[in-house]
């Protein structure tokens, strides 16, 4: 029971669902079980602990904190985050299949499916960080949820995220300064790169996780780029 008297139901696999039918643009919101499945895969193979070491060098973390990851996926970055500094997790998801996910993985953490488009059901100044990894953003939700010392991380596909797949791709760091400018000012930025050569498997599962499975019959063994650039804010 929270503060105002409302109760709320912990599924069997510990997370919470305030999802309601307006929130809902389709019958299975969010990422679906196969591209969910996939990236945890691909998180087992070590592809991504390149990039969580970029974000975790970038984000200011002591044991005790809240950390809140909006657009958390399947909890990898939240999860290990919360693991590696002694923090409090939160994460939030509009996918049942990927809060679900991140409720098995990373037990200890705290998962919530929402549409966080349209509000974060979290009391304001909560979070010491608030994280978006290639998610969409909200900066005026983002702004009230956190703390006025705490900082917001924000990474985007970096232009040559997947290039060998996809060809290059756009600068989406600078729409994000400009989306988040008016409350939020950069204080630095990094772009995190990790190369791998990658098994017809391996490559089939980057082809789901990015929804491209028309591909996946033509999946082979290839080199690939895995991309971020990040960027770090403090509120005005």
């Amino acid at each position: 029971m929270c503060a105002a008297g409302h109760c709320f139901d912990f599924s069997h696999d510990g997370y919470v669902n305030l999802l309601q039918p307006q929130d809902k643009r389709s019958r299975t919101p969010g990422d679906p079980a196969e591209a969910v499945a996939a990236r945890r895969r691909l998180h087992d193979r070590g592809l991504s602990l390149p990039l969580l070491e970029g974000i975790a060098a970038m984000v200011p973390m002591q044991a005790g904190d809240n950390l809140l990851d909006v657009g958390c996926g399947e909890g990898f970055y939240a999860g290990n985050l919360a693991l590696r500094f002694g923090a409090h997790a939160w994460g939030v998801d509009l996918s049942t299949p990927a809060v679900r996910a991140a409720a098995r993985r990373y037990p200890a953490s705290n998962w919530l499916i929402a549409n966080a488009d349209r509000f974060l059901p979290y009391a304001s100044a909560r979070f010491r960080v608030v994280l978006s990894v290639t998610a969409r953003l909200h900066p005026g939700e983002f702004r009230r949820v956190l703390r006025a010392d705490g900082k917001l991380l924000v990474a985007v596909p970096a232009p040559d995220d997947l290039v060998e797949l996809r060809g290059p791709g756009p600068n989406r760091i600078t729409r994000v300064v400009e989306m988040l400018e008016p409350l939020f000012e950069m204080e630095e930025q990094h772009c995190i790169r990790a190369s791998a050569a990658l098994d017809a498997d391996a490559v089939r599962d980057v082809q789901v996780a990015i929804y491209r499975p028309m591909q996946t019959e033509a999946a082979r063994p290839m080199q690939l780029t895995f991309s971020l650039h990040a960027g770090l804010f403090r509120p005005r």
